[in-house]
């Protein structure tokens, strides 16, 4: 009966704090102003009591405990389907402890109030809305890979000195704090116009994102670069606007580094580039550089590496108990391909329980969901829904596969930004401790109080130090010098709390 004991001291936890839920879509401390679309939300969570918090959670929570300890009290199940079953119980206990603590988020409210509060916030938030021109390469295996390019002529900055494209760096949940990146952005603008004189091709900064997510997760960083740099985004393959891989084919790492490369030599034929990756992206620019070192020696200025990891996945424990990870990591590939079997049916299924959905979005993606803007935590709920059950399924193999610390060298002897939430889950701040040891001439970054999804939860901070590395690349290498001749840049470590 330990499980039930964990789940009901998970949902007396949930009751306690069930009378502080009217907070939930109210803005953080330091945001100056609430967004208008939010007051309807708002006061229909003043409604809500913490009975019903407490209610829901364990029926959520309670469920899969008992049928976790039922299946723990039989004898040792033989090999098999049977032994499937059992681990699959027990993973279901840890799930449903954690299902409990996620209730807290949404299940507080009532479904139809939540329906019409995701309406709302779809509707008003902007998140996502930015544009660029598009363009398309191909895969090796055919697939169209979709990417946007941001040309500065594009997007012409109005004022010399900076100060309205600076105020696009406080475009977000920290726009209290922008005064320190006001101050990178506007040397950056300032070395940035010094070269747009010269013949010499552009610096291009080209933003790989992460698994079950888009080109459009880097709202904050587009919003607060356009006018002032050449960027490029790009959706991996079977993600957002790019084509869907062969249904079924196996995927690697190793592929979306060569899809990379496909986007680079198509959007940035000649002239530096700046790889910006996140998560599954941070791995594809290690596959970059595994399989094309001398791309990456001829061409590569700079590099930042955003909660990523460069091996040792498998041991993630996803913020549960030892052993209810180890039972969640056998049970959950077996999962995924029996549900993408049915996908139509599951993608129903995802419909119908959103609310659940919405809140282990929330527990893994940021490190303090309750102070998270709520456009922001809808807008990272419609970019990890968008994703299809069975691209999850064909996608999800690769992450255990994946060992490439080696190939993490590739990129040492140049500006480098390596950079975590200190509550990252899915890849916590250890692995990018690891790639910094890889790169001891990296700014090294822990953020606190933030998760996985950093630069949605942290735009500030993620844009002040991605100011910081393009400052150092362009003082560095100028228009043409090659990339390994740059100088050291610091290496130790900074720790930005939420002030």
């Amino acid at each position: 009966m330990d499980q039930i004991s964990r789940a009901q001291a998970a949902v007396n936890a949930v009751a306690a704090l069930g009378a502080r839920d009217a907070r939930l879509l109210q803005p953080p401390r330091h945001q100056a102003q609430s967004p208008p679309y939010l007051g309807h939300g708002q006061q229909a969570l003043e409604a809500v009591t913490a009975v019903q918090t407490a209610q829901s959670a364990w029926r959520t929570a309670a469920a899969a405990a008992e049928g976790a300890a039922g299946q723990s009290a039989r004898p040792p199940a033989p090999a098999g389907g049977a032994g499937w079953t059992r681990r699959a119980g027990v993973a279901g206990a840890a799930l449903g402890v954690v299902a409990a603590g996620v209730a807290l988020e949404r299940l507080t409210v009532h479904r139809a109030v939540r329906r019409k509060a995701r309406v709302a916030l779809d509707a008003a938030g902007p998140y996502g809305t930015l544009r660029g021109t598009p363009g398309r390469a191909s895969a090796e295996d055919g697939t169209e890979l979709y990417y946007e390019v941001d040309e500065p002529a594009d997007f012409p900055l109005d004022s010399a000195d900076g100060e309205a494209a600076a105020a696009a760096f406080g475009d977000g949940p920290d726009a209290a704090a922008g005064g320190a990146v006001a101050g990178y952005w506007s040397r950056l603008v300032e070395l940035l116009r010094g070269r747009s004189g010269r013949s010499a091709p552009p610096l291009t900064v080209v933003f790989s994102h992460g698994y079950c997510l888009n080109q459009d997760v880097w709202h904050f960083q587009r919003a607060a670069l356009r006018g002032a740099v050449r960027c490029v985004y790009w959706d991996q393959r079977s993600h957002g606007r790019s084509g869907r891989a062969p249904a079924g084919e196996p995927v690697s790492i190793d592929l979306l580094g060569r899809d990379l490369k496909a986007v680079l030599d198509a959007a940035a034929p000649e002239g530096p580039v700046v790889l910006v990756g996140h998560s599954m992206g941070g791995m594809t620019l290690m596959a970059l550089a595994e399989q094309y070192p001398e791309y990456v020696a001829e061409r590569v200025a700079g590099v930042a590496l955003l909660g990523t990891s460069a091996g040792g996945l498998a041991e993630v424990t996803y913020g549960l108990p030892a052993a209810g990870a180890r039972a969640v990591r056998r049970v959950v590939p077996g999962v995924l391909r029996a549900l993408a079997a049915q996908s139509d049916l599951v993608e129903r299924g995802r419909r119908m329980t959103a609310d659940l959905f919405a809140g282990v979005v929330k527990r893994y993606s940021f490190g303090s969901p309750r102070e998270v803007d709520q456009g922001v935590a809808r807008f990272a709920e419609r970019l990890i829904e968008s994703v299809p059950v069975d691209v999850v399924a064909e996608f999800y193999p690769a992450f255990a596969e994946h060992e490439k610390t080696a190939a993490v060298s590739g990129f040492d002897g140049r500006p480098a930004l390596v950079l975590a939430g200190d509550r990252d889950l899915l890849t916590p701040s250890e692995h990018s401790e690891r790639i910094a040891a890889a790169l001891p001439n990296a700014a090294f970054v822990i953020l606190e109080a933030t998760g996985h999804l950093v630069m949605l939860e942290r735009p500030e901070p993620v844009n002040e130090h991605l100011a910081r590395l393009l400052t150092r690349t362009i003082r560095t290498h100028g228009s043409t010098a090659p990339p390994a001749s740059c100088p050291a840049s610091t290496g130790s470590v900074r720790r930005s709390s939420r002030g």
